[in-house]
């Protein structure tokens, strides 16, 4: 029986794990910190528009506390900067087979997901393991208080573009797995999409993302529809540019359709995104640097320039080391930053 086994298990490995193991499904959440050990003494609560409850998993906290097996899939849900080192501890760890011998490491014998913002989680997993496939959430999920999750979506929880990334050796066996992960994602109320074309998905999805560090900054965004739009449109022209495709709006529009965030009893409508999150927690680091700063990255190399994302990928790693909090920038401060 497939064990959904979620490194860095926060809003989205968190969320989708309880509404995995709501369903019967067997998870293994490894987190850490106040999260960990909420969960560990209370039990995980996930909160939703429709429902809401509280149930016992298992939390590990280290790679070292877990026995992995052959049928174990590991789903990669940290920060796109924390991906590195999780996937270096997790690769080498031993996997058991039926009869409690070691058969492998988990980089040669397991899948694992890559199911974070971003495009880069996917070469880092591929350095370490041969079976890699890349997600494209949709799943509005949102961890404040340690030990809780809200996800803000019903009927459907959430959307997962999900492909093997590289070239597959044995395609059968990936189309086995994902079967799997379709059906036992669905009755959860996360709809699972295979798609060979995910990172076109993925792509699309760093367009969307773009916007994370103005919320992040400002607090409230409005007024700032510019600021997102001339990120936005440089993005566009960088990624043209460079001959990398994404789907269209048409595309988005059609996948999205039924799907949109709904407002969770007792919570403001509104509620950030993991950019958002990771200020608002104090962490010390933002992942925007792989958002942004990824439009930044590509530009320079085809020797071109993103001064726009670039800019904001500083200022968020500045507000991230000196624990900013979400409207800490007023919008004319913004502004005069970018020039």
């Amino acid at each position: 029986m497939t064990r959904y086994v979620f490194v860095g298990a926060g809003a989205v490995g968190s969320g989708l794990g309880g509404l995995l193991a709501r369903q019967g499904t067997d998870v293994l959440l490894a987190a850490r910190g106040e999260h960990a050990r909420a969960m560990a003494h209370d039990g995980l609560r996930v909160r939703c528009p429709d429902t809401a409850f509280t149930l016992d998993v298992p939390i590990v906290t280290a790679p070292e506390q877990v026995r992995l097996t052959v049928d174990d899939v590991l789903v990669l849900t940290t920060k796109t900067q924390q991906a590195e080192a999780a996937v270096e501890q997790w690769a080498d760890l031993p996997v058991y087979d039926g009869a409690g011998a070691v058969a492998g490491r988990a980089g040669e014998l397991l899948p694992i997901c890559t199911a974070l913002n971003g495009v880069t989680g996917e070469e880092i997993a591929l350095r370490y393991f041969d079976r890699v496939f890349a997600v494209c959430v949709w799943f509005p999920a949102v961890l404040i208080e340690p030990g809780e999750v809200i996800v803000r979506c019903a009927p459907l929880r959430g959307i997962f573009h999900v492909g093997r990334y590289g070239v597959s050796p044995a395609p059968d066996d990936d189309a086995d797995l994902l079967g799997g992960v379709r059906r036992q994602w669905d009755k959860a109320g996360c709809r699972v999409v295979p798609a060979d074309d995910v990172m076109r998905w993925k792509y699309r999805k760093l367009l969307t993302n773009l916007g994370n560090v103005l919320q992040a900054l400002l607090g409230d965004t409005s007024g700032a529809d510019d600021l997102l739009h001339a990120a936005e449109a440089e993005a566009r022209g960088i990624l043209a540019a460079a001959g990398i495709p994404f789907t269209d709006d048409g595309e988005e529009e059609e996948a999205r359709r039924g799907f949109s965030p709904t407002p969770v009893p007792g919570e403001p409508d509104r509620l950030g995104g993991s950019t958002w999150q990771s200020l608002v927690r104090g962490t010390g680091t933002i992942e925007t640097s792989y958002l942004n700063g990824e439009i930044a990255l590509i530009a320079r190399r085809i020797g071109r320039s993103a001064p726009v994302n670039a800019r904001l990928a500083a200022l968020a790693r500045r507000a991230a080391r000196e624990k900013l909090k979400p409207g800490s920038v007023s919008l004319r401060e913004l502004r005069d930053q970018l020039g």
